[in-house]
């Protein structure tokens, strides 16, 4: 017997801690989250299931939302036929992963966001688009007209629907690669992936491949390591890659920090929205161009992209919030992308003096025609300042940035979110030590406290909360993998014995709840809740894979404590996914990162010392680019430390180099270290 639900039919948002959520908390449509309640309905009604992803700083999901969603001739119609679910693809990719891979199955083309899904009760995908709108427009059907036309299909055609639901259910089961007996990929398969990078890299403008063009920091990764290695050519298409975006558009010249990716070839119009991951991301990826090449261009960016991170998106309470809204309101009221971005030239000189605005004119590319929308300018480095100009530009930069300080501001998702967060400590640790910027350590430390505090809940990760409001969702691989990678790159900027022990529970709680028999992790837990699938990714996208970082992390944390299990769960990940890698190894950077340091080990070098003694060896090494190396500067207030890193300590500094299972005798003289390292 049916169980039966008292529903009131009304919108069901109110409650949500997502903002994107909320957003549409107001809408005639009557949203449902993702959940048991709105699946039961759907199935006590035999309605078919209207399921809408996107997020919150997401321009063409604000433009649906308001030709759509906002009309109540059209909530009408979803109304009456469907039953509407909406889901934030940052809290639940599980879900968006799903059902953008049966969008790419079903359609043969990308997908992206917002995304348009249209389930049976039993949550199996019969029909799927990205962004509809309202009136036939773009070759694309009118929302208001496909939404009855669909519904009409799922009650006249089950039986081709029952045929169809089989076709896409097996292949995305086949999704899933078959897992190896052994790993038979090695040097090869990495130089090999360089090869791959190296045929879809534009050298004429960085990046890779033609518009749009996103910043790809995995495979920034893999050039950078291979630059180390003494692939010239890698070193030249990674730091070309980052000079690029650096002087692009897609870099905030006044205020700090990259927007989302280019809609231009030469990087300069971006799409506006600012996210935490990819900033977390870039980070670490300057810090280490510049111990690379020295370049200041790039210790500038860290700089200010660090503070726009402390000015817009730090909480209070230490963790650091999600994105920024690509649209916000011109000068007319209008919401509009990029609005608070962009200058009109007489706007411009009218704050400036003559001598600023000329060079600021011909820097910022005011003299030349309007680049967005062929109305308006984007600030990028259209020529660079002569010398006796610099503080010309600067001044100049100084006075845009508080006249458009007065703007309308774009919308801030407040929402936390784990692995995010884990990116951004990385990214901000790693600076903080490559530059000795102790302040952005604590920054970093912070972070990982409020996530150890709030997110971390009887021995298990949940993936979001909202500061002053409880935790919730189980976490995913994504966020066990990136906090774990986090933590060994916090603890070489500052070691903390509570980050080592957290780092062994979060090791702990990843291989228990997450690895398959097979080898690999699975993308939700053991005791995640039942959906049509369950990935097990190896692909790298915005963010890195989560296979591949658990690997490279798993391993690195094996070798600190000695502990053999970590380096066999790293192993079988590399066996689960040996075919993808020999077939596809540029699509998979962090996967041959883990490969890299299985071959030969990271070297660990275990300093032990005075503070005081400590300081000038921790600036000396930083200045050099060490992808494959882990240090660890343990001072007089460090006591509670593994058998593996216990050291006699003296007011001197003493070194150790591991290497495999082998450690030096001791070492008291930088020259000396630098030699054996």
């Amino acid at each position: 017997m049916a169980v039966s639900y008292n529903y009131q039919m009304k919108n069901s948002l109110q409650h949500e801690t997502s903002p994107y959520l909320l957003q549409h908390a107001d809408n005639p449509v009557e949203w449902y989250p993702w959940g048991e309640a709105a699946l039961a309905l759907a199935r006590e009604q035999d309605k078919p299931i209207l399921l809408s992803i996107g997020y919150s700083a997401c321009h063409w999901c604000h433009v649906m939302a308001h030709e759509s969603f906002e009309d109540a001739a059209v909530a009408a119609v979803m109304n009456k036929h469907f039953i509407n679910i909406k889901v934030d693809r940052e809290e639940r990719p599980d879900i968006d992963q799903i059902y953008q891979s049966a969008h790419h199955l079903m359609t043969q083309s990308s997908g992206g966001w917002p995304l348009t899904v249209f389930l049976t009760p039993g949550q199996e995908p019969f029909y799927t688009g990205t962004y509809f709108p309202i009136m036939p427009r773009y070759q694309l059907p009118g929302f208001a007209d496909l939404i009855p036309r669909v519904a009409a299909f799922y009650h006249e055609r089950k039986d081709d629907l029952a045929s169809q639901n089989n076709q896409v259910l097996t292949a995305i089961a086949c999704l899933i690669p078959p897992a190896s007996s052994v790993i038979s990929v090695d040097a090869a398969t990495i130089e090999q992936g360089f090869e791959q990078l190296k045929s879809s890299f534009d050298f004429e403008h960085g990046g890779f491949g033609i518009a749009p063009k996103f910043p790809n920091p995995a495979d920034i990764t893999l050039l950078l390591q291979a630059a180390h290695a003494g692939n010239k050519e890698a070193e030249s298409m990674a730091l070309q890659m980052l000079s690029a975006m650096a002087n692009g558009g897609i870099y905030d010249h006044l205020g700090g920090g990259f927007c989302r990716y280019s809609v231009d070839e030469r990087w300069n119009i971006p799409h506006f929205e600012k996210m935490l991951y990819d900033n977390g991301q870039l980070l670490f990826l300057y810090a280490d161009g510049y111990q690379l090449s020295q370049n200041p261009q790039y210790k500038k960016v860290v700089e200010d992209t660090i503070a726009w991170l402390q000015r817009e998106m730090l909480s209070t309470a230490g963790a650091i919030y999600s994105s920024l809204n690509a649209d916000s309101l011109d000068v007319h009221g209008h919401s509009e992308e990029g609005a608070f971005y962009v200058w009109q030239p007489a706007e411009a000189k009218a704050l400036l003096t003559a001598e600023e605005f000329s060079v600021a004119s011909r820097c910022f590319g005011f003299d030349r025609a309007a680049n967005f929308e062929q109305t308006t300018w984007h600030v990028y480095i259209a020529a660079e300042p002569d010398v006796d100009d610099a503080d010309l530009l600067k001044s100049a930069q100084a006075k845009l940035f508080t006249a458009r300080e007065k703007r309308a501001r774009p919308s801030l998702d407040d929402k936390i979110l784990t692995s995010w967060n884990a990116l951004a400590i990385k990214g901000i640790a790693r600076a903080g030590r490559v530059f000795n910027r102790l302040d952005w350590i604590v920054i970093a430390k912070k972070s990982v406290d409020y996530i150890h505090q709030y997110l971390w809940v009887k021995d298990r990760l949940l993936v979001t909360c909202k500061v002053g409001q409880p935790a919730h969702l189980n976490a995913y691989l994504d966020d066990y993998a990136f906090l774990l990678d986090a933590l060994l790159e916090l603890m070489q900027a500052d070691y903390r014995s509570q980050d080592m022990a957290f780092a062994e529970d979060i090791a702990e709680a990843l291989i228990e709840e997450f690895e398959s028999k097979e080898g690999g992790f699975y993308f939700t837990s053991h005791h995640h809740e039942n959906l049509i699938h369950r990935p097990k990714q190896c692909y790298d996208n915005a963010t890195p894979n989560g296979n591949g970082i658990a690997a490279v992390a798993l391993q690195r944390l094996g070798h600190i404590l000695g502990e053999p299990r970590y380096l066999q769960s790293a192993e079988r990940t590399l066996q689960a996914f040996d075919s993808v890698m020999q077939h596809n190894p540029a699509a998979c950077a962090s996967l041959l990162h883990a490969l890299g340091e299985y071959i030969t080990p990271p070297t660990l070098v275990i300093l032990r010392g005075e503070t005081v003694q400590l300081s000038p060896w921790h600036e000396a090494l930083n200045m050099h680019y060490y992808p494959h190396h882990l240090f660890l500067y343990l001072n007089e207030n460090i006591h509670d430390l593994p058998q593996t890193l216990k050291r006699s300590f003296t007011t001197d500094v003493n070194a150790w180099v591991c290497k495999g299972v082998i450690c030096s005798p001791s070492i008291n003289n930088y020259q000396l270290l630098v030699q054996s390292i």
